[in-house]
């Protein structure tokens, strides 16, 4: 397997996306006292190309580490950042690769990459659940870390109205959200 530098990385994206590649990025910093080089790669995709980037990533090391998905609620947008760790077991080659997706609120779907990354599952639930967002082919969609008896719609790491702050419970001594303000 040939290592890439990271920016030639970053130019294999916007090749191999064309269209689909919207930024990329390399971040370089020295890190303990030896001065060591940590090097993290950012990487934003369409979501039109989001399969194509994983299947790249795929390419660039045979087994890639996922470690997990971060969420964001933009207001109009989920973004979607798959964190990667690419040249693991290489002495100080080893690449974090953020892959960052925005859905629009009115398509929170994405598709599965359980069949490139079977580990991918736990994350993509936890997604799924936390967010809202569908992750379309999943082959168990269950629930992960929310109690059935929460509603389905509730997203907890939402900003928006699908939210948990109804279903939170005010601890003793405290006054509910919007309540003893003077305005």
């Amino acid at each position: 397997m040939e290592r890439l530098t990271p920016q030639a990385i970053i130019d294999s994206f916007s090749k191999k996306l064309g269209d689909g590649f919207v930024s990329g990025s390399v971040y370089e910093r020295e890190v303990a006292v030896k001065k060591n080089k940590f090097r993290s790669l950012w990487v934003e995709v369409k979501k039109s190309a989001f399969r194509d980037a994983v299947e790249h990533i795929c390419h660039l090391q045979k087994y890639p580490h996922l470690a997990i998905i971060s969420s964001s609620d933009l207001g109009a947008d989920v973004e979607l950042i798959y964190h990667f760790t690419i040249y693991y077991g290489y002495h100080l080659e080893e690449l974090s690769l953020g892959l960052r997706v925005k859905l629009p609120k009115s398509d929170l779907r994405i598709p599965t990459v359980t069949d490139l990354i079977p580990g991918a599952i736990f994350t993509e639930r936890e997604t799924q659940e936390m967010m809202g967002v569908e992750v379309v082919g999943i082959p168990d969609g269950r629930r992960l870390f929310i109690a059935e008896s929460v509603p389905e719609g509730v997203y907890p790491w939402r900003k928006d109205e699908t939210g948990p702050e109804k279903f939170l419970r005010v601890l003793p001594g405290r006054k509910p959200k919007g309540e003893g303000k003077k305005g």
